[in-house]
């Protein structure tokens, strides 16, 4: 398949923005805390008193994916503009409410997920074409295939790969499955922002093969679920930025696979390089 170019991106995690902020290692910097959480956003208005906190992260992820690429919201909004989201721990603050027996504050008529991205598309005024892939880190390589697919079958200009994992509500169930998940848990919301380019893309997936991002990366980061094939492609971004990408995932015995060429926009790959030391 035709390949998208990547426009921008904005990746926060309990660490800081970008990959640039990583420590050297997650777990020693962690001292011993299981979850690092990435806090509340502040937003004025009565609209955002109650949305979820997963929403406002997502919100402050796409104002990061802005950010890096120098645009107004405007540049996204309408109908051409597709949102792809992605996310492994949609459910757990919900389930951890319902197990204690608490209320919750989700306000749309849609499943737990979708009040994530129906935050952004309400709040940015984005009415194209919408998806939402549940899992780990292949889910976020299968939500780049689709975005890239929308983009380049015509359905859209340019589309919106949203990630957003958060811990902190449901530390207790992770908890409970040690074996499942690595530490420290790290919150992260990532947002991607593609357009039409002039390479290409594939996608493999199987059962229990190798396919995990860098141990590097893994060990600086620690465990974010659908976030981490961003913060690899961040981490890519700033060190190659040129050739060929492979992006690698694996999450409960599933592994997958994204090659991608010529990912980085021509005039943006000239851009970077002049301001290079």
């Amino acid at each position: 398949m035709k390949g998208p170019a990547l426009h921008a991106l904005g990746f926060l995690s309990a660490w800081g923005a970008g990959v640039g902020v990583l420590p050297a290692d997650a777990r020693l910097a962690a001292a011993g805390r299981p979850v690092l959480s990435l806090g509340r956003p502040e937003r004025d208005g009565e609209r955002f008193r109650r949305t979820t906190r997963e929403g406002l992260l997502a919100l402050a992820a796409v104002e990061s994916a802005l950010e890096d690429g120098g645009a107004h919201r405007l540049a996204i909004a309408g109908d051409r503009t597709a949102l792809v989201y992605v996310t492994a721990a949609a459910y757990a603050p919900s389930n951890q409410r319902f197990i204690e027996g608490r209320g919750g504050s989700i306000r749309f008529a849609e499943t737990a997920p979708a009040v994530v991205p129906a935050e952004v598309a309400i709040e940015l005024h984005l009415s194209g074409p919408y998806a939402i892939f549940l899992g780990g880190p292949p889910a976020t390589l299968r939500g780049i295939w689709h975005a890239a697919g929308l983009i380049a079958d015509g359905e859209c200009d340019r589309a919106l790969v949203l990630g957003v994992e958060i811990f902190e509500e449901c530390e207790g169930l992770y908890a409970r499955s040690g074996r499942l998940c690595r530490r420290p848990l790290v919150e992260a919301a990532a947002c991607l922002w593609l357009e039409a380019g002039q390479g290409t893309l594939s996608l493999e997936s199987g059962r229990d093969g190798a396919g995990e991002t860098g141990t590097d990366l893994r060990r600086r980061l620690g465990e974010t679920f659908c976030c981490e094939p961003l913060a690899a492609l961040d981490s890519w971004r700033r060190m190659d930025r040129a050739g060929t990408l492979n992006l690698t995932g694996r999450w409960r015995g599933e592994t997958a696979r994204l090659v991608w060429t010529d990912p980085m926009p021509r005039p943006l790959l000239a851009a970077t390089r002049r301001e290079e030391p």
